[in-house]
């Protein structure tokens, strides 16, 4: 008889899900002028959007790719918007989507962070001090 009410009071206070991103790591280029990749993993809140930028003070200039084989041939597109669905997990990871960063400032080196802000459809933005490794270590 308790079981029901203890049920709806337990209910009535779980909150509800978070737009969050983690799992964030930049591979930082060894080659001074070539972009450097970022990936990431992006958790859906209450309501779908749409991630639409990701930025940095410290990059002159930062995109979103999606690597793709089309007739045997790899492309890679620039990414205006990605969908991220309610409650939904979109990954940024090689061989798919990814960020590409130009021109990052010298004073990044691996074992710093670099700050990416990303930007979603619904008015978010959310800062991730992103750590920074050589490109071809292990992701954080």
């Amino acid at each position: 008889m308790f079981l029901l009410p203890l049920l709806a009071i337990t209910a009535s206070c779980q909150k509800a899900p978070e737009l969050y991103v983690d799992k964030a790591s930049v591979q930082l280029s060894p080659v001074a002028g070539n972009p450097s990749v970022a990936y990431f993993t992006v958790h859906g809140g209450e309501e779908a959007t749409n991630l639409i930028q990701v930025s940095s003070p410290m990059a002159i200039r930062v995109e979103m790719h999606e690597s793709k084989i089309d007739n045997g041939v790899a492309r890679m597109n620039t990414v205006t918007a990605v969908p991220v669905a309610a409650r939904g997990k979109v990954e940024f990871a090689p061989g798919g989507l990814h960020v590409m960063l130009w021109n990052i400032n010298p004073a990044i080196t691996p074992g710093k962070t670099l700050p990416l802000v990303f930007s979603f459809g619904n008015g978010t933005r959310i800062q991730v001090d992103t750590p920074v490794q050589a490109m071809g270590a292990a992701a954080h």
